[in-house]
């Protein structure tokens, strides 16, 4: 899709997997302590890392004292930009990068220059899927045997992602990482999908510090269910012709374009994943009519098959 190679080539620098391992290695620290501007790294054994001591001097007087800040956690020099895309029920149109016969040469060129991971297990269903993605855990582990629609009280199927099955967004903010979410969230239980919360299990919850997308397992792209972080928005009210698929590329690419503005040296984490490829499907007639053209799906499934 030509949305994902916007997406692609709009970052500087990115790492596309399921998971990122930051080594250990020897603290890194900048700026003089004590002072507001010092950073360090964290050997990220410990999550949340202990709080460090107080350095600094209080007498009776304040001209006897010495302020002191702790350092802000900031991620190894050299740490990548991460960005995570996901897409299901996609079928037969799965893009070319993967064998299917969608053209996406953007991420064709990533793929060459990069590495396929070929051993990633699905579940078969989506939020248990996703589960295990974020979390690098059996879904069950996860909370997710089944979708969260189906969630039973019991361990491994209540859709509850507990607080020490840390995700990939929460393990990467600790380390100072920028961390985002655009797209489908199917991993908030039912019971807590409303805007009164409570909030612990949205994405804003689980260490992704700004979501823009839907809660469910699919939505309308014309008219969808859509928040930024907790707060409903409705941006195509009066927009005739907006779509869902093109307003979310454009929303993860200003966020990027932010950050990279405000803090250059920040690396960032941006998990992707369009319902665009689930049903309904909703795409605008400028893409249905490209793909017509090319014929791909004329003699039927079983002939695209062979």
């Amino acid at each position: 899709m030509k949305i994902l190679e916007r997406i692609v080539t709009s970052t500087a620098m990115f790492v596309a997997g399921a998971a990122v391992s930051l080594a250990a290695l020897a603290q890194q620290t900048t700026g003089a302590p004590g002072s507001p501007s010092a950073t360090t790294t964290i050997n990220g054994k410990q999550l949340p890392s202990p709080d460090p001591k107080f350095g600094g001097v209080i007498k009776e007087k304040a001209s006897e004292s010495k302020p002191w800040w702790p350092p802000t956690v900031v991620p190894p020099k050299g740490a990548p930009n991460v960005l995570l895309i996901m897409t299901d029920d996609v079928g037969f149109a799965a893009p070319s990068t993967f064998g299917g016969v969608i053209p996406t040469p953007a991420l064709d060129r990533i793929a060459r220059d990069g590495l396929r991971f070929t051993q990633f297990h699905s579940t078969a269903l989506c939020s248990p899927t996703r589960a295990a993605l974020i979390t690098g855990r059996n879904h069950h582990s996860a909370g997710f045997g089944v979708v969260s629609e189906l969630a039973t009280g019991f361990p491994g199927y209540n859709s509850v992602i507990a607080k020490n099955t840390g995700t990939i967004g929460e393990i990467l903010k600790q380390n100072g990482y920028a961390t985002s979410w655009f797209g489908k969230n199917h991993n908030t239980p039912a019971f807590a999908t409303s805007q009164a919360g409570p909030f612990d299990q949205w994405p804003i919850g689980m260490g992704f510090e700004y979501f823009y997308g839907f809660v469910g397992g699919d939505t309308s792209q014309w008219q969808p269910n859509l928040f930024r972080n907790t707060t409903a928005i409705y941006p195509y009210v009066g927009n005739p012709g907006w779509n869902l698929t093109t307003a979310m590329a454009d929303d993860a690419i200003q966020y990027m374009k932010q950050l990279n503005e405000l803090a250059p040296e920040k690396p960032f984490l941006v998990y992707y994943v369009p319902g665009g490829t689930h049903a309904p499907h909703h795409p605008t007639k400028e893409w249905i009519d490209k793909i017509s053209a090319m014929n791909l799906f004329d003699k039927g499934w079983n002939k695209l098959r062979e």
